[in-house]
């Protein structure tokens, strides 16, 4: 088994920071995006989608998306449990990360995508105005999960699951892409301590 990660970007890291909180150790390569080798031949080979990250099984079953990825290995260590206990712990858990997802890590990844210079060699042609288009969808959607975390201390719920996971590697992404966490979101901001703090924020 071999986990194929892309340093800082957005998605490997929730798949680190998903094994670390299981913790689980798999053999890793880092494919250097920079330097566009997610787009090289021996990549492209081993994820057509010249995405990262990547899991190669000992049968070489490929599995790409950092989801699927996360829930493989929830499925063979369940325990902690992140992505929910139950029917209705587990629907909870993916309403939010979808959430979490669609309207706040798209977004912050379009921002940067179509705003950052560094961006031009992967995203051509980028598009200034969508990017400055998803700022507004950016600091909608904290002020909506500003709301919800008044009466919780974790995105879904009373536990901390894969959508505090989505949530946290966007909200720390806006850096990268010239946005703060408004001084006024004090329940995010709390939220956004307390997950912090957790070691597996580090990975």
């Amino acid at each position: 088994m071999k986990l194929y990660d892309g340093g800082r970007a957005p998605n490997p890291r929730r798949v680190r920071l998903f094994l670390a909180e299981k913790g689980i150790t798999v053999p890793t390569e880092q494919v250097d995006l920079g330097k566009l080798q997610q787009r090289s031949d021996a990549y492209t080979a081993i994820n057509p989608m010249q995405r990262v990250p990547a899991l190669v099984l000992d049968d070489g079953t490929v599995i790409a998306e950092s989801i699927a990825i996360c829930r493989y290995f929830e499925a063979l260590q369940p325990d902690p449990p992140l992505f929910g206990r139950g029917a209705l712990e587990s629907a909870l858990v993916e309403m939010w990360n979808r959430r979490a997802e669609l309207h706040l890590l798209f977004p912050v990844a379009s921002v940067f995508q179509h705003l950052h210079p560094a961006m031009k060699i992967m995203v051509d042609p980028q598009v200034p105005d969508w990017g400055e288009a998803n700022k507004p969808r950016v600091f909608d959607f904290l002020r909506f999960l500003d709301g919800e975390l008044k009466d919780r201390p974790y995105v879904a719920g009373a536990a901390f699951s894969v959508a505090d996971i989505t949530a946290l590697i966007a909200v720390d992404f806006m850096r990268v892409s010239k946005m703060a966490v408004p001084e006024d979101l004090a329940n995010v901001r709390r939220w956004h301590a307390a997950v912090s703090a957790r070691p597996s924020a580090s990975a």
